[in-house]
């Protein structure tokens, strides 16, 4: 988990971007994740996704990046609730996500920390990804650059068992396997055992199988007829979990390339990580770690992307063991608000923790609104906890008198 975002709710959150009753992007998502870290140069350090070049030109303009700018924005609405999020780490993740979300390996790593440039004089050179006309050699030029061997560039081509190509984007037409929402081997399978001739059209050169339903390019071709790459093509056929085994590091590898340590850890410091797990271990009611962890960090503290503190945690999960201590030991401030405006007593009361709610009145104010223009005695109502509201309407009544 990482120490400054909630990773299953962004990833939430990305899945309701990208797979909706309009459309499933997935496979352009992944497009997009490996596009914005395949420019790297493994001798300079120059490209890779640290920056989200493809923002601006060159890179924009790039003719293997046509189209990705519909998936950037279909991002935009994630990137507004979480302006503290980077396009760099934001791109990755939904990379990892949508690879997740189609059935393929689920502990892809990408990191958090990315710094975004702001403008793109910072940009490579156009011509850095894969042109799709060409053999082995130019995957080896391509590859070898960012710091692959062979069999990672066999492992990083099982990707194109997603999504197929378009016409309008890159000349190419067609899928490569017969279920491009699924994240499987089928790619090599089909590579391998299906038998490819020469389309004959007016695009430029590609191949389909007899059945002129599935489609390879001249770069898948060579992942079959070159001597060094074809036993990796032949392993992946016959061993899935071998190929999800080597995409994972490949691809986390690659969405890597040129992320610094300081990167990833979004330049925290010591103090900053034993926050956040201070914070974990109240959400959990871990008594004894956060009182160990308590005199060596900021108790007051918060998530970044939530601006959920302590005290939010421990009342959401109705732990008044941690209340008292957060209150009373740490003199927490009861009426903190999170980027939803909801304080701990909001929260208690949605899922009426009576001893919980019990605690916070004491010190908490009843009239504070959350952003959707509630009071804790609205969040009781709404949620059907009758006990919560008595007890916030009763505290409400002694207030006045």
């Amino acid at each position: 988990m990482d120490p400054v975002h909630n990773i299953n709710a962004l990833k939430s959150e990305i899945r309701a971007a990208i797979i909706n009753n309009k459309v499933n992007a997935c496979p352009m998502i992944v497009r997009l994740a490996w596009h914005a870290a395949g420019t790297y140069d493994v001798k300079d350090g120059s490209g890779g996704s640290n920056g989200a070049g493809m923002r601006f030109a060159p890179e924009a303009t790039d003719d293997a990046n046509a189209g990705l700018n519909i998936v950037r924005d279909m991002l935009l609405p994630v990137k507004q609730r979480h302006p503290e999020l980077s396009y760099g780490d934001l791109w990755t993740l939904a990379g990892v996500c949508a690879v997740e979300f189609l059935g393929g390996p689920k502990n892809i790593h990408s990191g958090f920390g990315r710094k975004d440039m702001g403008n793109g004089s910072g940009c490579p050179a156009n011509g850095r990804l894969p042109d799709a006309n060409q053999g082995a050699e130019h995957l080896r030029d391509v590859f070898y650059r960012m710091g692959f061997n062979d069999q990672e560039i066999v492992a990083l081509s099982g990707a194109h068992t997603l999504g197929s190509c378009h016409i309008s984007r890159s000349g190419f037409d067609g899928p490569w396997s017969r279920n491009p929402l699924k994240f499987d081997n089928a790619y090599f399978k089909h590579l391998l055992y299906e038998t490819w001739t020469p389309r004959k059209w007016d695009g430029p050169l590609q191949y389909q199988d007899e059945t002129g339903e599935l489609m390879m390019l001249p770069t898948d071709m060579a992942l079959k007829t070159d001597p060094k790459f074809r036993p990796w093509v032949e392993k992946y056929a016959k061993d899935e979990a071998a190929f999800f085994a080597d995409f994972e590091a490949a691809f986390s590898k690659l969405l890597l390339n040129g992320v610094t340590d300081e990167n990833i850890n979004g330049g925290l410091s010591d103090r900053d990580k034993k926050s956040a797990a201070f914070r974990d271990a109240c959400m959990h009611g871990y008594e004894e770690k956060l009182r160990k962890l308590a005199p060596e960090c900021d108790v007051h503290g918060a998530d970044r992307s939530s601006g959920r503190t302590a005290l939010h945690k421990a009342a959401f999960w109705g732990h008044s063991h941690i209340l008292k201590f957060l209150l009373n030991d740490c003199k927490l401030n009861p009426n903190v608000q999170d980027t939803e405006g909801d304080t701990a007593l909001h929260d208690a009361s949605q899922f009426g923790h009576a001893k919980c709610i019990s605690l916070l009145l004491e010190v908490a104010s009843c009239d504070i609104k959350n952003k959707a223009g509630k009071r804790p005695l609205d969040v009781a109502l709404e949620y059907n906890q009758p006990e919560a509201a008595e007890q916030i309407i009763k505290a409400m009544s002694r207030s006045k008198l």
